[in-house]
């Protein structure tokens, strides 16, 4: 008696066999009607299914040129004239008004030469400039940023930072990293020694591993 397993096997084995339209009396050659192409999707022989042959014509429909209109170099599509078919000399109707776009932009011509000279190479405090004039030097952006940054620096010819200028010295505040008083560091250090020596428990008189 047949187990479930070969049950099951036999039944896909039938099913696909009934799938399958080729027999003894019917092969699959080059000679087969499915093996030709013919108007259907099987066959795939000379032009190709009607899907390939939809897509040849739908292909040929779209060309419109001939014997009596044959692209080349002379063709009105070959050459720039505004459209966006031509490539020629200046381009296609997108070359030519981005181009156009381009040039607008650009405020620079014969009459007004762009140069070191220009007003727009100068640092005259506009964003153009990044040339020198009155010891200001680069953009609006530039100079603002270096004025800004010159604000931060106390430091100057006649505050000089030294290894004697008391930000230099350990006088109780953030600043300084010298020594005075024997307080060696900034105010965070000095307070964090003795903090650190308040935990010691241990010193001169008491020395380690006395107890």
């Amino acid at each position: 008696m047949a187990t479930q397993l070969e049950i099951l096997a036999e039944q896909y084995r039938k099913e696909q066999i009934s799938r399958n339209t080729y027999d003894t009396s019917g092969q699959y050659n080059s000679n087969h009607p499915n093996a030709n192409s013919d108007g259907d999707d099987k066959g795939k022989n000379e032009i190709g299914s009607s899907v390939d042959i939809q897509n040849r014509i739908s292909n040929l429909t779209r060309n419109t040129y001939t014997d009596k209109n044959g692209y080349g170099s002379n063709h009105p599509n070959a050459i720039s004239d505004g459209d966006d078919k031509g490539k020629n000399e200046i381009g296609s109707s997108v070359d030519i008004a981005t181009r156009n776009e381009i040039l607008s932009k650009n405020n620079y011509n014969q009459r007004n030469g762009y140069g070191i000279n220009h007003p727009n190479a100068i640092s005259n405090g506009d964003e153009p400039g990044k040339g020198e004039n009155d010891g200001n030097i680069g953009s609006l952006s530039d100079i603002n940023n270096r004025l800004d940054n010159l604000g931060r620096n106390i430091y100057n010819k006649t505050n000089e930072y030294s290894l004697n200028h008391p930000n230099a010295l350990s006088d109780g505040d953030e600043k300084g990293k010298g020594e005075l008083s024997k307080n060696i560091g900034s105010k965070i250090d000095i307070n964090t020694r003795i903090e650190t020596v308040g935990r010691n428990r241990y010193g001169s008189s008491k020395v380690y591993p006395d107890f």
